[in-house]
């Protein structure tokens, strides 16, 4: 029997490692052409090789979520090379995660130019062509630090929230063809703790990624679930943590 991912086309932000290359490892597995986008050309035109070597499809596009030109070539760059584009998963994010006495300003807007802008430039490049299609479905990855509120991640966990809320308003304006789909991962071994700016915050967050954090194969399973059901089945929200998560 084929899986609901076969022959999918699916373009995924931040492909360049943890979440996003897993993902793009394990659709491509299950049959999906899958486009890389990130800014590390180096690291997603390696992963394009190994998924050809393997005997999937990909491609990869240097993209920077912040430029919405870049997202605008990321969906055409699908359409040309597969004639369409099925799911977008909007994986990009950065955590440069401190206090706000720190009063990190640069930071902060850093977060809301990748976590929410980044999104939204996706949404407005391939709602379009999913009307048109009269099929599409948007992932979203959140976080559960959006779910659970502690200090030195207000910020962080507000472009997350934000990103919940557009999303619930895009899945009531979808329609009947339309998917749209968030997964919070929680603590995830991923590259993640690298973007955060203040070194005592980032040796924090890095213990407790080591001492209990998953592998992003988990959320990549999950987002693989969201996919591959039936057309007029929306999945639309997951939650992945540890165990031993709090």
């Amino acid at each position: 029997m084929t899986s609901g991912i076969e022959g999918k086309v699916v373009a995924i932000t931040g492909a360049s490692s943890g979440i996003g290359e897993a993902t793009a490892l394990l659709l491509a597995e299950r049959g999906a052409k899958v486009v890389l986008a990130a800014r590390r050309s180096d690291r997603i035109e390696a992963l394009a090789a190994r998924i050809a070597g393997a005997g999937g499809e990909a491609v990869a596009v240097v993209t920077d979520v912040k430029r919405r030109a870049d997202l605008s070539r990321l969906v055409a760059t699908a359409r040309e090379r597969y004639g369409k584009l099925d799911v977008l998963v909007s994986n990009a994010g950065i955590s440069p995660i401190s206090a706000l006495d720190d009063l990190r300003v640069e930071d902060w807007e850093a977060m809301i130019d990748v976590n929410i802008k980044g999104v939204l430039y996706g949404i407005a490049e391939a709602l379009p062509v999913f009307r048109e299609q009269g099929s599409g479905h948007f992932v979203h990855t959140l976080s559960t630090a959006g779910l659970t509120i502690v200090p030195t991640m207000s910020v962080y966990a507000g472009t997350k929230n934000a990103v919940r809320a557009i999303s619930e308003g895009l899945r009531q304006e979808a329609g009947e063809t339309l998917r749209v789909t968030t997964v919070s991962p929680g603590f995830i071994r991923t590259e993640l703790a690298g973007s955060i700016t203040d070194p005592d915050t980032r040796s924090g967050i890095q213990a407790g990624m080591d001492k209990i954090a998953i592998s992003p194969a988990a959320i990549a399973r999950a987002i693989a679930f969201a996919i591959e059901q039936p057309a007029g089945v929306d999945v639309g929200e997951i939650v992945v943590r540890p165990t031993a998560q709090g």
